[in-house]
């Protein structure tokens, strides 16, 4: 077993795996008389989390800058923060979710800025409620960024290796059993006060490629069965759900002179609020590229029906990313759109959005070769699906501890979502109930974070669960520019959030109640307003201040325009994102 962080398991800490008493729910149970006896506090932590995905480090993250002595428990170290499956961050609803989670001094976001090397905003023809801030991130970047942030935390040491099982409390006079500890693979126990799971698609997984299956979280990771079987064991209910991930390409095999070129935005929207600008710039960034899919293609995946075992499973997958097997058999006689995207910026990988397909590798290139601009490329590694289990939510409280177990926090796919962001925003939440139980809850009326939260608990899942902003009711009020507002405070309340952002957000906004004041004080007719800002729409008796003519849709004034016209407003001009936030 590879420790890290300087952490040291005393030799006698093995020998009490002996003494490990079964009790009702079947796994392991430690009574707080014993654990006195053997010095816990040699080896004792507030928080241990389980997983190094985009929930577990956000969890871990949240817990540790709160003070909690934090143990994060991994597989391998390397992987910690990896990109498994798409290399980009965001979308429509999902940049909602980075941004709330920038909001309560996440990770994820600040590290995105610095690995960005494809920066849309999307649905901008809608309003600015419902736009989708998204990038595609260089994956060797994002982690070597996160890895270096997040391993230098005082207060955090890392652990590779597998936990099998739980030590719980034996006090029978109480409702429900407490965390006490883990159990890793090898018997060597861990105590703690709360453990937060966020195995993502590691319990009981298994990887489907044509007909081939075997037991993996994802390729080149073994599953965890024994953690599984304990959470089963608890009376927690289990399910079973699929997902998948699309061929990897050789960019230097692939014709772009045939698809269409997509340039990223300049300038570039970071998701960080700290950030006024990304860490590579626009003219460094890379672009992507859509081509479609021919009706040709439908033949290859018809006659390997019977070769993919992933088809026949009668488990529930993505309805909003689905194979595009799935896309055949439901839209036949369709094209359908694929974005190449790349995977960093010196990397030779190319991952094809939209081509998710789980048949056997040789008909997976067929296929790939029949794609426009895909003529003559080299697949580096087959597409394969994943088929895993995952707890049913109703059994959590709205702070993500399980209603069976006291001290057990559940995070991230293992809950029934899917994505980064949804992940990421879960471990989060975790993590800050973890370092201090009950501390922060988000309702629905105050963010996408309280939405997520929401339904899983209140409904659960049927398929897997990726944020939408037509989810949200009060979406009107709950913009991606505005997350700072709605719960930095709140955050800050709870102990999650620095003084450091809690102060700049306060000082925005002063300035924008400030900035709004001065603006709703400056009354014009509306002949005056036309000739001030050089329109030439028919004037009308109305007097109106400056802050409601920013709002006129048809007169298409925004800040800068006003500052550019009248020399009063013209010190606006060197605070953008103020005028932006106003608008």
């Amino acid at each position: 077993m590879h420790m890290s962080c300087s952490l040291q398991l005393p030799m006698w800490i093995h020998a009490l795996h002996a003494s490990r008493v079964l009790g009702s729910y079947c796994c392991s149970i430690c009574s707080s008389s014993s654990s006195s006896q053997v010095h816990p506090h040699q080896n004792k932590y507030d928080v241990v989390v389980v997983g190094g995905g985009h929930a577990g480090c956000e969890a871990s993250h949240a817990a540790s800058r709160m003070g909690a002595k934090t143990l994060l428990v991994t597989h391998k170290k390397d992987t910690i923060g990896a990109m498994s499956c798409n290399p980009s961050f965001g979308g429509i609803g999902k940049g909602h979710l980075l941004r709330e989670v920038d909001a309560l001094d996440g990770l994820s976001p600040r590290i995105c800025d610095r690995a960005g090397i494809h920066y849309k905003v999307l649905n901008k023809r809608k309003g600015p409620a419902v736009w989708g801030l998204r990038a595609q991130i260089d994956r060797v970047l994002y982690r070597r960024h996160l890895q270096a942030e997040l391993l230098a935390l005082p207060n955090l040491t890392v652990l590779e290796g597998s936990v099998d099982d739980l030590l719980l409390s034996d006090d029978a006079s109480a409702p429900r059993p407490s965390v006490r500890g883990i159990v890793m693979a090898d018997g060597v126990q861990v105590f703690c006060d709360r453990v937060v799971i966020t195995a993502g698609t590691f319990l009981r997984g298994e990887i489907h490629m044509g007909l081939n299956v075997r037991p993996a979280g994802r390729v080149g990771d073994a599953p965890s069965v024994a953690l599984a079987q304990t959470l089963q064991n608890l009376g927690l209910r289990v399910a079973r759900m699929k997902t998948g991930t699309p061929p990897r390409l050789l960019r230097s095999s692939i014709d772009f002179n045939a698809c269409e070129l997509i340039k990223p935005d300049d300038p570039p929207v970071p998701f960080s609020f700290l950030h006024s600008r990304v860490a590579i710039h626009p003219a460094d960034q890379v672009p992507c590229h859509i081509t479609h899919t021919p009706v040709a293609i439908e033949e290859v995946i018809h006659s390997t029906k019977h070769l993919n075992h992933h088809l026949k499973e009668e488990v529930c997958g993505p309805r909003y990313c689905p194979s595009i097997e799935s896309k055949i058999f439901r839209f036949p006689g369709r094209q359908h759109q694929i974005w190449l995207e790349p995977e960093g910026l010196e990397s030779e990988l190319v991952y094809p959005q939209g081509l998710n397909c789980t048949m056997p590798p040789e008909y997976q290139l067929k296929l790939l070769r029949l794609v426009p601009g895909l003529q003559q490329v080299e697949m580096v590694q087959p597409g394969y699906g994943v088929e895993y289990d995952y707890l049913d939510p109703r059994d959590l409280h709205r702070t993500l501890e399980s209603r069976l177990v006291r001290g057990l926090y559940l995070a991230g796919q293992v809950n029934g979502t899917t994505g980064y962001e949804e992940a990421a925003a879960q471990g989060l939440l975790a993590g800050v109930n973890a370092a201090n139980p009950g501390s922060l809850t988000v309702s629905r009326t105050e963010g996408y974070l309280g939405v997520l939260v929401d339904d899983l608990t209140m409904m659960g899942v049927t398929e897997p669960y990726r944020m939408f902003t037509s989810r949200a009711e009060y979406r009107l009020a709950l913009r991606p520019d505005n997350a700072d507002l709605r719960l930095t405070a709140k955050g800050y309340r709870a102990g999650c959030v620095s003084g450091e952002r809690y102060e700049q957000v306060c000082r925005t906004q002063h300035r924008l109640l400030e900035l709004e004041l001065r603006l709703r004080s400056d009354v014009r007719s509306s002949k005056a307003w036309q000739t001030c800002l050089g329109l030439n729409n028919n004037p009308d008796s109305t007097a109106r201040d400056a802050f409601t003519v920013l709002g006129i849709n048809n007169w298409c004034v925004d800040m800068a325009m006003l500052a550019t016209k009248d020399s009063r407003y013209a010190d606006l001009l060197h605070e953008p994102d103020l005028c932006s936030r106003l608008k």
